[in-house]
């Protein structure tokens, strides 16, 4: 299939569906609690955490269908977009319930937007996926997915500054990165992108400092934060938004502050500039 930024061409893709069951396992939560370095206690009949969706309904490409970054495969599902380097750009869910461990489910995803802007660096290509996720032939969880695909960068490209985190938060915690952190993440969401696990390709091809912290990792952090800021009580809906990247090797911080009956929540990297923000009620 021939890959293209013509933005009628890539705009045929709206509409199209991919529907999906899966049962939600109990190991794989289990395996994201270890990951996290908590211990590994969920299972059947409990509620699955708010974003821990991500560890199911995967897809299973071959690995000769993948284009180099080890992820995207193009023309089933995605437009066949001319642009290498593919970013986590944001969300949205809502919440009507949880996703209940031990139980199957079902996930039905469409393809809402495609848009081309020309950005400082180039081409961008914006697309929009939504996603709706089942059990008991009820909807419980409705997200918004938002990517981005640009070029790679050029050498004498600039590096934006991204904004300063706000200081005054209600309620704080550090996140110490490791490649085993990384690697454990993209094992479970079968996310192959080099980015986070292969140093030199994230530096010399994709133009990063080292290996890149998962842009879904963090707002899944944040998600967690803000449940423990509400006491435990389960989210309606959160939002959130990429700003700029995270690294394995230096630790950052995540944040809530309480927002009326909700939150508003970011992360700041170790130079207190902002990597992501998010909203939760």
């Amino acid at each position: 299939m021939d890959l293209t930024t013509d933005e009628a061409t890539l705009r045929q893709w709206i509409g199209r569906t991919l529907e999906r069951d899966d049962v939600i396992a109990a190991e794989p939560a289990r395996r994201m609690q270890a990951t996290l370095d908590r211990e590994p206690d969920l299972g059947d009949g409990d509620a699955l955490p708010p974003l821990w969706t991500w560890f199911y309904f995967i897809d299973n490409h071959p690995a000769g269908r993948l284009e180099r970054d080890g992820r995207t495969v193009f023309g089933d599902f995605l437009p066949p977009v001319a642009l290498p380097r593919r970013m986590w750009a944001g969300g949205r869910f809502r919440f009507h319930g949880p996703l209940t461990i031990g139980e199957p489910a079902s996930r039905r995803s469409e393809i809402a937007d495609v848009r081309i802007k020309e950005g400082r660096t180039g081409t961008l290509c914006f697309i929009t996926a939504k996603h709706a996720y089942g059990q008991q032939g009820k909807t419980v969880i409705e997200e918004e997915h938002d990517m981005v695909y640009r070029a790679d960068p050029a050498p004498d490209d600039p590096t934006p500054t991204p904004p300063t985190a706000p200081g005054d938060a209600d309620i704080s915690r550090t996140v110490t990165p490791s490649a085993l952190m990384l690697f454990r993440y993209s094992a479970l969401t079968f996310n192959g992108h080099r980015i986070h696990y292969d140093r030199e390709y994230a530096r010399n091809v994709e133009g990063y400092p080292n290996l890149v912290f998962h842009g879904p990792l963090t707002a899944t952090l944040l998600a967690d934060l803000a449940v423990e800021a509400m006491d435990g009580r389960p989210l309606a809906s959160f939002d959130y938004r990429a700003i700029s990247p995270l690294y394995d090797d230096r630790v950052f911080t995540i944040h809530a502050k309480r927002d009326g009956d909700g939150l508003s929540l970011w992360a700041a990297n170790p130079d207190g500039k902002l990597a992501m923000t998010a909203q939760a009620e």
